[in-house]
């Protein structure tokens, strides 16, 4: 029987190794690019008038591929969910959703997701992989 890395943790979600997909890179990269083309496509409505229905795709598209990126990096190991790289990540979701909800807030909402964005995305090592919840990184093993 494999043994969870992190005790009393469900094996299925924290396994002993990483798990893969088959053609995951290519699942990974087609991800990231439609979620660029969400970014890009909230991005003019949220900072510059444009009725609903012409932006409101693009929302629903940024959510589902950022979703489907974030059940990605579950996928190979639960332990993404207790570093900051993916607690950040979950953050923005809920910031993006939010704007569906406090439409008068959605520019600075948009403005935090775009700055949290850069923020993670060039963080060394110590910090993407720092866990709150343990208080020191913890890396994939």
């Amino acid at each position: 029987m494999v043994r969870s890395v992190i005790p009393t943790a469900p094996p299925w979600l924290f396994p002993a190794r990483p798990r893969r997909l088959p053609a995951e890179r290519a699942i990974n990269i087609t991800l990231r690019t439609l979620h660029l083309v969400g970014i890009a496509g909230i991005g003019g409505a949220y900072l510059y008038p444009v009725p609903d229905e012409r932006w409101r795709p693009y929302l629903w598209l940024t959510l589902a591929s950022g979703a489907a990126l974030s059940l990605l990096g579950i996928h190979a190991h639960g332990i993404w969910l207790l570093q900051l790289r993916g607690q950040v990540i979950l953050f923005k979701l809920l910031l993006l959703g939010l704007a569906v909800l406090l439409p008068a807030f959605r520019t600075e909402l948009f403005w935090a997701v775009l700055i949290l964005s850069g923020w993670i995305a060039h963080a060394p090592g110590a910090t993407r992989y720092h866990s709150l919840y343990r208080r020191r990184r913890i890396d994939t093993p």
